[in-house]
């Protein structure tokens, strides 16, 4: 598939003779940059050299990616000192559905940003409320803040962001809020607990969210891999789940010189 995909691109005449794999993703992902081309993953990238690897670390922060918040999935979420979701509007997106989008957010998330192209930021600014952020990802592939997001936690639903968990971080949480995880039939744990979280205090829930959310899906197990990959497929390894054990096997194809990976069948 690689190489077939190189062909049809026709990367390998532009190609260095001396280039490998990675050099030509890099090749690739500098095309796709350009306003106009650019998709949803050019600026999950930029949000994840810019904010998480740039302003934070895999050390101190986590990500999310699709992570439900209501009848939405949220684009990417960064957790740090809280959760602050991001809601990539593309020159090739709609702004259709924003409007519901940014209130499903807002019952999970404390800061709501929409990240969009220049020609989006003026209906973006229509669309949203004074308290979602607004960023923009200029034609040379800068992000800039138009307008900073508001942390509100106080906002988001419990009952909500009950929906949006796995059950064993549902009942992390509860028992780290001092309440205890009722003992019943797995058919009737579900109902049980979120009963429980629509209880409890919505900024006390966040900050406890956070800080279980930031130990169960831990990124840090993959700063060697992703320090060792070509810069445009960083994003792609915080967003596949790749098996520890195939790290080796993928670093040592994205070293291979091109000219004999163009032998792969």
């Amino acid at each position: 598939m690689f190489r077939r995909l190189i062909e049809q691109a026709d990367l390998l005449g532009h190609s260095d003779p001396r280039a490998t794999v990675g050099d030509t993703f890099d090749s690739a992902f500098e095309i796709l940059k350009v306003a106009g081309h650019r998709d949803e993953y050019i600026y999950r990238a930029a949000i994840s050299h810019k904010v998480l690897m740039g302003t934070h670390s895999l050390r101190t922060a986590s990500m999310l990616n699709e992570f439900r918040a209501g009848s939405c999935k949220a684009d990417l979420v960064i957790l740090n000192g809280t959760a602050t979701v991001y809601e990539i509007k593309s020159e090739r997106d709609s702004l259709a559905r924003l409007a519901n989008q940014v209130e499903n957010y807002k019952r999970v998330f404390a800061k709501v940003n929409v990240i969009a192209s220049e020609s989006h930021i003026k209906g973006v600014l229509a669309t949203v409320p004074d308290d979602v952020g607004v960023m923009c990802l200029s034609k040379r592939y800068r992000m800039t803040t138009v307008r900073e997001a508001i942390d509100c936690p106080a906002r988001i639903c419990p009952a909500t962001v009950f929906e949006s968990l796995r059950m064993a971080e549902g009942a992390a949480i509860l028992r780290a809020m001092g309440v205890t995880v009722p003992q019943v039939p797995n058919t009737q744990r579900h109902a049980a607990m979120r009963v429980l979280f629509s209880a409890l205090d919505p900024v006390a829930l966040h900050v406890e969210m956070v800080r279980t959310l930031k130990r169960t899906r831990d990124l840090a197990p993959l700063g060697d891999l992703v320090d060792r990959l070509p810069e445009s497929l960083q994003a792609a390894a915080l967003s596949v789940s790749v098996r520890r054990a195939d790290h080796p096997r993928l670093l040592d194809a994205i070293a291979t010189p091109l000219h004999a990976a163009m032998a792969w069948s």
